[in-house]
C-alpha cells in the first residue's frame, strides 16, 4: 500500500483520493451494498479466526484501491482507545478470545469504512443516493432532506473518532491515560453536546 496525499493534517478518515483503481471505477451502487453486506457479515459472525480473515480481506481492498498505509494506522489508532475499553469488558463477561474478536472486528469496520470513503467521491454518492430516493417526492418526503441526512451520517465517524482522540490527549496531558472514566465520560458528555448542537443547525 502506497503513501499518497493525505488531505488536510486534521483529518482522521474520510479523505477522498482521486485515483484510477478499480474500486475507484465500480459504480457508487455497488460499493454501497458490498459495504452494508460486510458490515453485516462482520457483525453477524462470531469467530476470532475469521475476524482475522475480514481484517484480510480489508486490508486487500485497500491494497487495491491505493489507499496510504498511513491513513489506515492513523484510522486504526483512532479507534483503538474505544475498541480496548470494548474488549476489556468482553474479557471480563465472556472470555480472552472473545475480546480480541471484537477489536478486530472494530478495527476490520473502521478500515473498511476508509476505504469506501478513499475511493468513492462523496459528491457522486449523493448525487446516487438523490437520484434514488426521488420517487419519495411524491409521499412529501424531499429527496434534499435523505442527501443531507446521509451527508450528516457520512461526518459523523470521522467527527467521533477525532472527539475520541482529543479526549484521550487530555487524559494522557492530566496522567490519566490508564483511568477508563476519565476517556469515557468527556466522550460521551461531548458526544451528546455536538449532537444537540447539530440538532440546532437544522432546525
Amino acid at each position: 500500500m502506497t503513501d499518497q496525499p493525505q488531505g488536510h493534517p486534521g483529518a482522521l478518515v474520510g479523505d477522498y483520493l482521486p485515483g484510477d483503481s478499480l474500486l475507484h471505477r465500480l459504480p457508487v451502487g455497488a460499493k454501497l451494498l458490498f459495504l452494508g453486506a460486510f458490515g453485516f457479515t462482520v457483525v453477524a459472525v462470531r469467530s476470532m479466526p475469521m475476524a482475522w480473515v475480514f481484517l484480510s480481506i480489508t486490508l486487500l481492498l485497500a491494497l487495491i484501491g491505493q489507499v496510504g498505509s498511513r491513513t489506515l494506522v492513523r484510522a486504526a489508532r483512532a479507534v483503538v482507545p474505544i475498541a480496548v475499553m470494548i474488549a476489556a469488558f468482553q474479557w471480563w463477561l465472556f472470555s480472552r478470545d472473545k475480546a480480541i474478536e471484537s477489536v478486530v472486528d472494530l478495527i476490520t469496520l473502521s478500515l473498511m469504512s476508509v476505504v469506501f470513503t478513499s475511493t468513492t467521491s462523496p459528491q457522486r454518492m449523493l448525487d446516487r443516493i438523490t437520484v434514488w430516493v426521488r420517487p419519495l417526492r411524491h409521499v412529501g418526503i424531499p429527496p434534499e432532506r435523505i442527501s443531507l441526512a446521509f451527508s450528516l451520517a457520512m461526518q459523523a465517524i470521522p467527527a467521533m473518532l477525532l472527539l475520541a482522540r482529543e479526549t484521550r490527549d487530555a487524559a494522557r496531558s492530566r496522567g490519566l491515560d490508564r483511568n477508563a472514566r476519565a476517556h469515557l465520560s468527556p466522550l460521551v458528555i461531548r458526544s451528546i453536546a455536538r449532537a444537540y448542537e447539530t440538532s440546532d443547525a437544522l432546525h
